[in-house]
C-alpha cells in the first residue's frame, strides 16, 4: 500500500492550459486526485487566474497544502511575447496556425527578459533578451521593424548596449 499522504507538506505541481478556459477535468485528475483536491473546482481556479491570457497556452503552478490550492501563472517565453502583441483574442477550435506577423519594440523585448530572467540559463542580461529574441524569430514577428535574428548579431557585435539586471530570488 502506499504510504500515507501528509496534509501540511507543499507540493508544487505544474499544469499546462489554455487561457481563461476550464480546461479537460479529465487530464487533472490523475495529477491532483492523489492531492485529496476537486479536479473541477481546480480546473474552475485555472480559468479565473488565466482570464488575462485568453486563448494562450500558459503553464501553470498550482501550490497546494492542507488541501488547498493557490494557482500562480508562469508564463513561458513564447506567450509573453505574443500578448506583448496585442493580438485580438482568437477561439483555437476555429482558427488554427495563424502568424503572428506583428512587431514588438526592443525595450518590450528587454521587459519580457527580466520576467523571465530567473529562469533563463544565460550568464547575462543580454544573453537572456537573445533568448526572447530567438522566441520572437519562431513566433515570427519583428523587433523594431527588424528581423530578430539581425538584432541578435548587433548586440554580439557591441551596436546594442543591454543593461546587466539581476532577477529577484524568490
Amino acid at each position: 500500500m502506499a504510504p500515507k499522504f501528509d496534509p501540511t507538506a507543499i507540493t508544487v505541481v505544474y499544469v499546462r492550459t489554455t487561457g481563461g478556459e476550464v480546461g479537460a477535468v479529465s487530464s487533472l485528475a490523475p495529477k491532483i486526485g492523489p492531492l485529496g483536491l476537486s479536479p473541477k473546482k481546480i480546473g474552475d481556479q485555472l480559468a479565473k487566474a488565466t482570464k488575462d491570457w485568453k486563448g494562450l497556452r500558459v503553464m501553470c503552478k498550482l501550490i497546494v497544502q492542507n488541501r488547498v490550492a493557490t494557482v500562480e501563472v508562469a508564463p513561458s517565453a513564447a506567450a509573453l511575447v505574443i500578448k506583448a502583441l496585442k493580438e485580438p483574442p482568437r477561439d483555437r477550435k476555429k482558427v488554427k496556425n495563424v502568424p503572428h506577423s506583428g512587431n514588438i519594440t526592443l525595450q518590450q523585448v528587454i521587459d519580457i527578459a527580466k520576467i523571465t530572467r530567473e529562469r533563463s540559463m544565460a550568464r547575462t542580461m543580454a544573453g537572456t533578451v537573445k533568448e526572447i529574441l530567438g522566441t520572437a524569430q519562431s513566433v515570427g514577428c519583428t523587433v523594431d521593424r527588424k528581423k530578430p535574428h539581425d538584432v541578435i548579431e548587433a548586440i554580439d557585435a557591441g551596436e546594442i548596449e543591454i543593461p546587466d539586471y539581476d532577477a529577484p530570488k524568490n
